[in-house]
């Protein structure tokens, strides 16, 4: 491979249809061209790629300037702002994390900008409550985030983990839970570290990234280690426990037992739909040098491990099985020839989630209890813990709220006889419930410490057939006098399409403040279960992923013209929303097929799929999209990356491209040179937009940013669909 370029722009300047209203800023294109595996590849906006260039900056002031010129003329901005508001004004209660008397959980009031840690301590008249860590109070600008908590096996003491402006580049800190105070810390390169806390509190593994000090600039995000920590230690003297030699873009997992007697660790090579996993007796081996077993090394499947209280090992694998199994084996001989199935393959729900439930009140009888999506849609079943066997009655399933999603179970770690987990579907906010085993009851633990009042809304889920004839699912909600008595449209009305389809990731039922403004306002919102995610499990995963991308945006355009041809919408009333991996889902879909819609929000994606791995964390995307040093994998990215299938000439609908300057992970430049790109190319007056924001980044962010972003979108959206607010 070579590169050809010169550093002088050519003359050509963005030129869009005449308009009456804001014109686009102008951006010069340069005659950049790389030469990848004998293909000639333009690249006439490199220069937006360096965010520190002047002619960047000035850029991206102009657009800021467009963007707000746009925002302008649309109407209801102050209502929909007001009416998320209010939706998320119901606030946020998670499920607790028990150890010993202690229970910890995250809750933000309906007002409150971040969730805060609460403890509850067992006291005289019952619990009584009080916040370790409050974001706001640390930092009153609001971009600070609690990324991360991991209390002690004691309950004493607490790792957490901060990070600001949206970087997620966490520092990890230890609190004393009686008292508040930090006791170590801080360490950074912690970024996304698991911490495994080893009895008595006085140690923990974790993973930290080597000092970039001497490393290439371009591998300062990698190169993670398992260390041991002691403490109260200098984390620079941590012994480094396991990864040296290994890829550098891997990432780890590490647990302990409950006993502090079994350590497991976990190697994936970026987002790879696989690992490996060791484990090592931590009694007959130092904790600073464990002698590390292989579990399961070089199989092309997901392993997790975990030893249970009562001394097994418990493997959750999509080995042989693309929807998922629970198998049992010995920690002392774990490898998958001894594994025996407990939960086997089902052959139409993914098993998600298990927890062991065996305290002294259930007698000879402890149960197993797994948590399943079928279609998208959430199950629990009991088991004889002994067998696996479902239990009597409804065929061992546990009757939940509604059609809906639930979050982990939770049980004691010590054992015993309750489970909690979270639930949501499309008009309930997150509650908690606890299941307690010795009656089958099933309770509301907690509630969100807000009121809301939800829309009369409805939910479908249907069934329609992409390109290859392979069938799809879709939920679609709106006012229920949307739907005639057999659940069909009552009319065309504007819609919203979204999806994401990639890394195995499903989209399942849940309370979003965006789909019921949306609507409550008259609108209909479609959401797609794409292949590229786990609705169907790992073989639905894999049937949108490296040389089978192209399938998820069969599957999108396919929804598409579902919805048109069922009456739900129109061409030109139906708008489409991704981000991140979604983003990379609406660029191509809005390249290949610009008739479909009439706008397109498209937020933090990926775009120029020819250079996505130079910047953020795009080198451990490549077991998920294909590496352009390969030329077959070239061939797939270059044949639907956005970027490079922009055409001139082509009526491209309305865009609003959304990032954000702190996003460590998808870097805005995919969305600056596509907006340049577009902007320049199409025939259409339909502006194309580009909206940035400061101090935040991929995840977390301020409950306010929260709500104007939301808003800002919708508006768009309505603007350009006809949704009248």
């Amino acid at each position: 491979m070579s590169q050809q370029s010169t550093p002088r722009p050519a003359s050509a300047t963005s030129s869009p249809a005449p308009s009456a209203g804001p014109r686009p800023p102008e951006a010069f294109r340069s005659d950049v061209v790389d030469v990848l595996h004998g293909r000639r590849v333009p690249d006439p906006y490199r220069w937006l790629e360096d965010v520190e260039d002047e002619r960047t900056r000035t850029w991206s002031e102009a657009q800021d300037e467009y963007y707000a010129a746009e925002q302008a003329s649309w109407r209801g901005l102050d209502r929909l702002t007001e009416r998320v508001r209010a939706l998320l004004g119901a606030g946020v209660v998670g499920v607790p994390v028990l150890r010993g008397d202690r229970r910890f959980f995250i809750r933000r009031e309906g007002s409150q900008e971040h969730g805060v840690l609460v403890v509850a301590d067992p006291g005289p008249d019952g619990p009584v409550e009080r916040v370790l860590i409050d974001p706001m109070a640390l930092d009153p600008s609001g971009v600070t985030t609690l990324d991360a908590w991991q209390p002690s096996i004691e309950g004493h003491l607490l790792a957490y983990q901060l990070s600001v402006g949206g970087t997620e580049e966490s520092v990890l800190r230890v609190m004393d839970v009686a008292t508040g105070e930090d006791v170590d810390g801080p360490i950074d390169r912690a970024r996304y570290s698991p911490v495994a806390w080893l009895p008595d509190g006085k140690a923990f593994y974790y993973v930290r990234r080597l000092d970039p000090a001497g490393l290439p600039e371009d591998e300062h995000q990698y190169h993670r280690r398992v260390r041991l920590h002691l403490v109260g230690d200098d984390p620079d003297t941590d012994v480094e426990i396991f990864g040296e030699g290994l890829d550098l873009r891997n990432y780890y997992g590490v647990g302990v037992s409950r006993d502090g007697r079994w350590l497991l660790v976990s190697a994936a090579t970026g987002t790879a739909p696989r690992n490996d996993a060791w484990i090592a007796d931590l009694a007959g081996s130092r904790p600073e040098a464990p002698e590390l077993r292989p579990i399961a090394v070089g199989l092309d499947a997901r392993v997790d491990a975990h030893v249970g209280r009562d001394g097994r090992l418990y493997i959750t694998t999509d080995l042989d099985a693309p929807r998922g199994r629970l198998a049992v084996t010995v920690p002392e001989d774990p490898g998958p020839p001894t594994w025996r199935d407990l939960l086997p393959h089902d052959e139409e729900a993914v098993l998600e989630d298990w927890v062991i439930l065996d305290g002294a009140e259930l007698g000879e009888r402890p149960l197993l209890l797994a948590a399943w999506t079928r279609h998208a849609v959430s199950e629990i079943t009991a088991h004889e813990l002994g067998s696996g066997e479902r239990l009597a009655g409804e065929d061992g399933r546990i009757p939940l709220p509604g059609i809906g999603t639930i979050g982990a179970l939770v049980a004691r770690p010590e054992g015993g006889h309750e489970a909690w987990f979270g639930y949501t579907d499309q008009t309930t906010p997150p509650h908690v419930y606890r299941f307690d085993a010795r009656n089958g009851s099933l309770t509301v633990d907690a509630t969100p410490p807000g009121t809301v009042e939800v829309p009369d809304v409805t939910t479908r889920q249907l069934v329609y057939t992409s390109a290859d004839g392979t069938p799809v699912r879709m939920f679609v909600t709106a006012r229920t006098d949307a739907f005639d008595d057999d659940g069909r449209p009552t009319g065309p009305r504007p819609t919203v399409l979204y999806g994401y389809g990639g890394f195995g990731v499903p989209l399942v039922p849940g309370y979003s403040a965006s789909i019921l403004a949306w609507a409550e306002a008259g609108g209909v919102y479609a959401v797609a279960n794409l292949r590229g995610g786990s609705e169907e499990g790992e073989e639905w995963h894999r049937a949108g992923m490296m040389a089978h991308k192209q399938n998820v945006f069969d599957d999108f355009h396919a929804a598409a013209e579902y919805l048109v041809h069922q009456g739900w919408t129109t061409t030109d009333r139906l708008a489409i929303s991704g981000g991140s991996n979604g983003g990379l889902l609406v660029g191509a879909a809005v390249t290949q097929r610009p008739d479909l819609f009439a706008a397109v929000v498209c937020s933090a994606p990926l775009l120029d799929m020819v250079r996505y791995e130079r910047f953020g964390l795009g080198a451990t995307w490549n077991e998920e999209y294909g590496t352009v040093e390969d030329p077959e994998q070239f061939g797939w990215l270059i044949s639907y990356s956005p970027y490079h299938r922009v055409r001139e000439g082509v009526a491209y609908p309305a865009v609003l491209f959304t990032v954000f300057d702190g996003d460590s992970r998808v870097d805005p430049l995919h969305a600056r040179k596509l907006c340049a790109a577009l902007q320049h190319a199409t025939s259409s007056d339909a502006p194309i937009l580009l909206r940035r924001e400061k101090d935040v980044g991929h995840g977390a962010r301020a409950l306010s940013r929260t709500v104007t972003l939301a808003a800002e979108t919708l508006a768009f959206t309505a603007h350009r669909t006809g949704l009248e607010l």
